[in-house]
């Protein structure tokens, strides 16, 4: 489906600057923003790297584990049909680690694992769990202490002070977090059968 609406786009764009007579102006815009895109990467390369390392380096000295002992009571709340020692936590509290740490890369890889394991739990393949439902809401939501990814970008551009979005970019993501999970609590509790009533 995203891939139509981004053709539609496409289509609609070139057919708005043949209108206009400005199909040259669109296809140097094209080029130039393929050839931005691969100057960015490019740049974002030795930032990720960089911090992969460093995560690789906290994972041998078990700064995860610790991390992910401390996430195990918020974790255990907001996923309470998981059994507690199935695979699933240990990959839901790798993501959320990651994505704690800006490492949204790292994460990722981490969130399909989860994904598949709590598919395995599910009882209806083709509907999504409300535990599937929770992780994809606090992936995409995720508390973040060091936005690496923003970071390198702003490096890539030059900014005189590419961390100072560290402590905006905090706030936000603790109340987009929190919003997330009052709102998926707030589903929860909406989609829960009403017990029938007594006497």
């Amino acid at each position: 489906m995203v891939n139509w609406i981004w053709l539609f786009f496409i289509v609609v764009g070139f057919g708005v600057a043949a209108l206009n007579g400005n199909v040259e102006t669109v296809t140097q815009a094209a080029f130039d923003g393929a050839k931005s895109g691969v100057t960015v990467c490019f740049g974002l390369i030795s930032v990720l790297v960089f911090w992969m390392g460093m995560m690789r380096i906290a994972e041998d000295a078990g700064l995860l584990s610790k991390l992910a002992r401390l996430l195990q009571p918020a974790v255990r709340f907001l996923f309470p049909s998981v059994p507690k020692n199935h695979p699933a936590i240990g990959y839901i509290m790798s993501n959320m680690s990651a994505n704690i740490l800006g490492l949204g890369n790292a994460a990722t890889p981490m969130g399909i694992k989860a994904m598949q394991e709590l598919q395995k739990l599910n009882p209806d393949k083709d509907t999504a769990s409300t535990a599937m439902c929770t992780l994809l809401a606090l992936n995409t939501s995720s508390i973040t202490l060091i936005p690496t990814t923003l970071i390198a970008i702003r490096m890539n551009y030059n900014s005189l002070n590419p961390a100072e979005i560290v402590g905006t970019t905090l706030i936000a993501t603790v109340i987009s977090t929190a919003a997330a999970i009052f709102v998926d609590r707030w589903y929860r509790r909406s989609r829960s059968p009403i017990p029938p009533l007594k006497g």
